[in-house]
């Protein structure tokens, strides 16, 4: 049977309608600045604790979060965000990792140069795009990815062995919410609680200690209260130090 061509017309007005209505199902709408002064990374001293990590974390694709910061549980999430001006936006955007809390212009978002810049079409577009200085998004949740890195703790310059450790969680992928820890001591068993000293750094005083440390990190989507505890495969040692980074073996989905 032959197609005229306002069946055709009408067959892709409806596959655009669904498409539409479908990004409007997950994504929600909101504003998104730049940091003016930054490089092309993001921020050393950003409330998240990852210092200088922070700064190429994502391929420099970082941003700042207000609400979405929620005290630090926020930090290392990642998002699709996406622009919404078809003169210079593409249509797949740029996935940030949160970094920082800050907040500009009522936006949700205050990203770093290079990932504001690479919400455009082209480069060209890109640079349209910075010179507006803020901009209508949509964004969803998404998981963050490094395909050549699991999951590691990063143990903090403030931590004092064997009295005070501290440590910040790197390269963190999949789309929950690290919401608690418990740390192990592995012969005995001794475990105790860490508190969310700020951002994504966790810190206990008088950790456990006479063996290697297991780290049990209690993981929720956020969305119908589903918890699941999740243990990595490999300890941080005994004799950890300071500024040192243990690889947990594994990766979160």
């Amino acid at each position: 049977m032959a197609f005229s061509l306002r069946h055709v017309a009408f067959i892709v007005f409806l596959l655009v309608l669904c498409e539409t209505s479908a990004r409007a199902a997950t994504f929600t709408s909101s504003r998104a600045a730049y940091y003016p002064n930054s490089d092309q990374g993001g921020t050393s001293v950003g409330a998240c604790g990852y210092g200088s990590f922070g700064v190429n974390l994502n391929g420099g694709d970082v941003s700042a979060a207000s609400n979405l910061y929620r005290d630090g549980v926020g930090c290392g999430a990642c998002y699709q965000v996406i622009c919404t001006n078809s003169n210079l936006c593409s249509t797949n955007g740029v996935t940030v990792a949160i970094t920082d809390s800050g907040a500009s212009d009522s936006a949700d978002f205050i990203l770093s140069r290079h990932a504001f810049s690479g919400m455009g079409q082209t480069a060209d577009s890109g640079a349209s795009l910075l010179s507006l200085g803020a901009v209508n998004i949509q964004y969803q949740r998404v998981s963050c990815n490094y395909p050549n890195n699991n999951l590691s703790f990063k143990i903090d310059e403030s931590s004092n062995f064997p009295s005070y450790l501290a440590f910040v969680i790197w390269f963190q992928q999949g789309t929950k919410d690290v919401i608690a820890i418990q740390l192990c001591e592995t012969l005995n068993f001794n475990c105790k609680l860490l508190d969310r000293s700020h951002g994504a750094v966790w810190a206990v005083v008088s950790p456990p200690s006479g063996g290697p440390l297991s780290v049990r990190m209690l993981l929720s989507d956020g969305i119908d209260g589903d918890e699941t505890w999740v243990v990595p495969t490999n300890n941080i040692p005994q004799n950890w130090k300071a500024g040192d980074v243990y690889d947990s073996g594994i990766q979160l989905n």
